[in-house]
């Protein structure tokens, strides 16, 4: 646990009444437990009671549940968990990528808007009923003389409650220099986003 929760990452803590969720800071970590300064005081959280809490690391998105051995104003001595799970092991930078394009399966087209996109994927919403069993032909273009093409399987298929589908699939690529240019294009423009 101890390479997972390091100083100043921060962590969401959920108690039971998640209306008293609070978030802080590390501020030190030992081999039993750690040290956690709250944002807020801790009402509703209680020593030696049960909570979730979830950050995110270098391996994904971390959830644990522990509780607090001694609470000191907003200054909380965590315990170590017994046991922890990554709820996402993000392997590709993810960024927005909202454009309206065309997947194509058996001469058939369906129209898309991607919202997401990954080296390992994409996620977008559609009115068209897609088959999660198929593999759709599509082409990313990524800058101006930058197209990959490359195929489409959808992985989770959402309804919508406005209507139509959220769809999230990965990419199967044609050759590893197709998969390096689009790892490259979300690295680089993760970089530009953070830099605005």
């Amino acid at each position: 646990m101890r390479e997972l929760v390091v100083e100043n990452q921060e962590i969401l803590m959920i108690p039971q009444n998640f209306k008293f969720a609070n978030r802080g800071k590390v501020t030190a970590v030992r081999a039993g437990d750690f040290t956690l300064e709250l944002d807020y005081e801790p009402d509703g959280i209680l020593e030696n009671t049960y909570c979730e809490f979830y950050t995110q690391t270098s391996h994904g998105k971390l959830y644990f549940d522990s509780y607090a051995k001694e609470i000191n104003g907003k200054t909380l001595i965590i315990a170590s968990p017994a046991k922890h799970k990554f709820l996402q092991r993000r392997q590709y930078t993810r960024i927005k990528y909202m454009n309206d394009l065309e997947l194509f399966n058996d001469g058939n087209k369906f129209n898309i808007s991607t919202l997401d996109i990954s080296a390992g994927g994409m996620k977008l919403k559609t009115s068209e009923n897609l088959n999660i069993e198929k593999a759709y032909d599509i082409a990313l273009p990524l800058s101006d003389n930058t197209i990959v093409n490359c195929k489409f399987e959808p992985i989770r298929i959402e309804k919508r409650s406005e209507g139509g589908y959220t769809v999230s699939g990965q990419f199967v690529y044609n050759s590893n220099q197709d998969k390096m240019i689009v790892t490259q294009y979300c690295a680089k423009r993760s970089v530009e986003i953070k830099n605005k």
